[in-house]
C-alpha cells in the first residue's frame, strides 16, 4: 500500500450504522496495511449518537417518544458525549494510519477543526475554536461536534458540521454533554442554504492537502 495516498468516498446518505460497519471494516484493512488512508463524506437520517462516556450521554425525550419523530438511537464507541445527525449535515470519517502522517492524537483533532474552519469560511462562515472544548463555534453557539476514536493508531469517526441540516433534533439531547449549548448551522448563520455537492467537494480537496504527503 502507498501510505501516502488518500482515498476519498462519498458515501451520499447512508444510515448511521452501515457507515459505522464500513468504518470499522476499513479501520481493520488499513491496520494490516490493506487499503490506504481513507475518508467517508457522508450525510445520515435522522439518528442521535451516545458516546463512550455515559456521564456525557443526556437525553431529552425517552427513546420512544424518539423514534416516534423518526430519530434513531444508537451507542457507539467513540469519545464525547451524545450528537445528532440528519440530512444536510456534512460528516466526514477519515480512516488514517496516524503514524503514516506522523501525528499524534491532539495534532490530528487540531487537523479535524483546521478543515472544518476553512470549509466554513469557504461556504462565507466564520468559525472558531473554543479551548478545551473539541468542535468549532459560531460565537457561543456550536456549528462543528467532533468525536475520534483510535485502534492501533488508526482513526475513525470524526466530525460533523451542520450546513443546512434541521436544527430541531438537537432539542432532544445536551450536546456533547454541555449543558446551556445552542447549535448553529451554515444555513441559519448565513439565511440561505449551502450548496451540499460544493462544500463536499471542497472538503475533499481540504483532506486530500492535509493527509496527502
Amino acid at each position: 500500500m502507498n501510505n501516502t495516498h488518500l482515498a476519498v468516498q462519498d458515501c451520499g446518505q447512508m444510515p448511521y450504522a452501515e457507515a459505522l460497519a464500513l468504518q470499522q471494516r476499513l479501520c481493520a484493512a488499513r491496520q494490516a496495511d490493506e487499503v490506504d488512508n481513507t475518508v467517508l463524506i457522508v450525510e445520515h437520517p435522522a439518528v442521535i449518537t451516545l458516546g463512550a462516556r455515559k456521564s456525557e450521554n443526556k437525553l431529552l425525550a425517552d427513546e420512544a417518544t424518539l423514534h416516534a419523530q423518526g430519530i434513531q438511537t444508537i451507542a457507539i464507541g467513540r469519545g464525547g458525549g451524545t450528537t445528532a445527525h440528519n440530512p444536510g449535515q456534512l460528516v466526514f470519517y477519515p480512516i488514517l494510519k496516524l503514524k503514516t502522517l506522523n501525528l499524534g492524537v491532539n495534532e490530528y483533532v487540531r487537523q479535524l477543526e483546521d478543515i472544518g474552519i476553512d470549509l466554513l469560511a469557504f461556504l462565507g462562515v466564520e468559525s472558531q475554536r473554543r479551548k478545551g472544548f473539541p468542535g468549532l463555534w459560531v460565537g457561543d453557539k456550536k456549528i462543528a461536534s467532533i468525536g475520534v476514536q483510535i485502534k492501533k493508531w488508526v482513526t475513525f469517526h470524526g466530525m460533523a458540521i451542520n450546513l443546512n441540516n434541521d436544527l430541531s433534533i438537537f432539542g432532544y439531547i445536551v450536546p456533547c454533554g454541555l449543558d446551556g449549548v445552542s447549535m448553529t448551522s451554515a444555513q441559519a448563520e448565513l439565511g440561505k442554504p449551502v450548496d451540499i455537492i460544493a462544500a463536499k467537494t471542497r472538503l475533499a480537496e481540504l483532506c486530500c492537502q492535509c493527509w496527502t504527503k
